[in-house]
């Protein structure tokens, strides 16, 4: 399996801190995968993902990228990544296509505009000033931005925070396109929806460190719980069973309900992203999905 990052003993600190924001974390981003970087505002995700694009470059210990050491990249690297930050940067005066044209000039190469400008439903809004746009049509412009060079890896922070269910969907579907022809993508949100639907593995940061990384899956066996629950009807009355999720198979008292109850819903014990977030983190999303690191 390539390694897209490895990232060792990092430590970063602001010159105006008096404590590393970034204290000794140690992981590897592999080639081909979406990973989820997670944790409560102020962690230090984002300065995490300032390093690995090069916009922070005063930090301790090493990274490589794709086995070359980050410090000695050149500019040749942003030919490779593409970013969109959470806040999207446009220029208000110039149209969607207009800005689309002017940041293409920073690259190389591109991809086709009109393409991304159409799967993203903005394409029939091209020549509107970006300033008449709404929030959610800033947001996948940005989307488009990020993509404009037909990049390697994807730098995303709440890449659908501000989005309608569907445009949402529109761009999860390209970010696991993007990641299934080949990608990689280092993503940092609140929305466990978008870890739950893209994230192939995770981190989460508190207080500068790391203090869990797997995938989305083994966490939900390691948090959640070994239980089937069963809701039925007796007579007029919903009523609740729970069984062992060991030996189901087994359970007679679990196979005489199906059999003779009127079944409303089945339930395995399997917690959610959120509920995980908050039992690592000990913060509850909704402190921080309006802040930033």
């Amino acid at each position: 399996m390539v390694t897209a990052f490895s990232v060792r003993n990092l430590y970063f600190r602001y010159p105006s801190s008096a404590e590393d924001t970034i204290k000794g974390i140690t992981f590897d981003v592999y080639g081909g995968e979406i990973f989820g970087l997670l944790g409560p505002s102020g962690a230090g995700k984002s300065t995490t993902q300032k390093i690995l694009v090069k916009l922070l470059e005063d930090y301790k210990g090493s990274i490589e990228y794709f086995g070359r050491d980050l410090r000695g990249m050149d500019h040749s690297f942003y030919e490779e990544v593409g970013v969109g930050f959470e806040m999207p940067v446009h220029f208000t005066k110039l149209t969607a296509l207009e800005n689309m044209q002017f940041f293409s000039g920073f690259y190389k190469s591109t991809t086709d505009i009109r393409k991304l400008m159409e799967r993203v439903g903005l394409w029939e809004y091209r020549d509107m000033k970006v300033g008449e746009y709404s929030k959610g049509m800033k947001v996948r412009l940005n989307f488009v931005r990020a993509m404009l060079n037909d990049p390697k890896v994807l730098f995303l922070d709440e890449v659908t925070n501000g989005l309608d269910p569907a445009n949402a969907r529109i761009i999860k579907d390209m970010i696991a396109e993007f990641r299934n022809q080949g990608g990689t993508v280092f993503l940092t949100t609140h929305l466990m929806n978008d870890v739950e639907d893209l994230c192939d593995r995770v981190a989460f940061c508190v207080d500068g460190k790391l203090v869990e990384i797997s995938t989305p899956r083994d966490l939900k066996l390691k948090y959640g719980k070994r239980e089937v629950r069963v809701e039925y009807r007796d007579n007029k009355a919903v009523k609740t069973a729970v069984f062992p999720l060991d030996g189901i198979g087994f359970n007679k008292e679990f196979h005489n309900l199906l059999q003779t109850a009127g079944i409303e819903t089945i339930h395995s014990g399997e917690t959610t992203m959120e509920d995980i977030f908050i039992t690592v983190t000990g913060v509850k999303l909704n402190e921080h999905a309006d802040q930033t690191d």
